[in-house]
């Protein structure tokens, strides 16, 4: 058998380095702003005090220190009567001095009771708990509200993204070859 020579051929592929690094994302979420405004409600009362009226004068009138010109009319409208009265008792005591021939000391009797008994003139009103009249006006209130409010102003503050590129270097490690490896020929035949 005869062997044919055969050409030998090695190969060796290209091989690359790569040498990266990622890149870097930075987001950042600013909150968002607020802004409140408040308007405080207001609240306004406006009052005039309160009359209370007090009328003493009965009172005063049963205290016997009523108005003049009232204690002069009451004195004016009894002195008739009064008169009258006066003018009886000293019939009564002139009726009592001529019955003397009946006995007693009429005198002595008349004496002791002008002694005890004196006339009192009543010009004083009537004597009441209810001689005091109160009367009471209540004051007016003027009461005005006005609301208050509140405002609220939002604004979105948009994402801060910011971005650092990473690095890519590529670069041979090996380049591609070819070896061819002729055969030994043998010349002897």
């Amino acid at each position: 058998m005869i062997s044919m020579p055969q050409i030998q051929i090695h190969q060796e592929y290209a091989r690359l380095g790569i040498d990266a690094d990622l890149g870097t994302l930075d987001i950042k979420q600013p909150r968002a702003t607020f802004e409140i405004t408040t308007e405080r409600p207001k609240l306004e009362v406006h009052s005039e005090q309160g009359v209370l009226y007090i009328d003493s004068s009965k009172a005063w009138d049963a205290l016997g220190h009523g108005p003049a010109l009232q204690t002069m009319s009451k004195i004016y409208s009894r002195a008739h009567e009064v008169a009258l009265q006066g003018i009886a008792k000293i019939v009564e005591d002139g009726n009592r001095l001529a019955a003397i021939h009946l006995g007693g000391n009429a005198i002595a009797q008349i004496s002791k009771e002008k002694g005890a008994d004196f006339f009192e003139f009543e010009f004083m009103g009537e004597a009441s708990m209810d001689n005091v009249d109160l009367n009471y006006v209540p004051a007016t209130v003027d009461v005005r509200f006005q609301e208050g409010s509140t405002h609220l102003n939002t604004h979105p503050n948009a994402p801060e993204i910011n971005y650092n590129r990473g690095k890519l270097d590529i670069y041979m490690l090996q380049y591609p070859k070819i070896e061819i490896t002729p055969p030994q020929i043998n010349i002897k035949m």
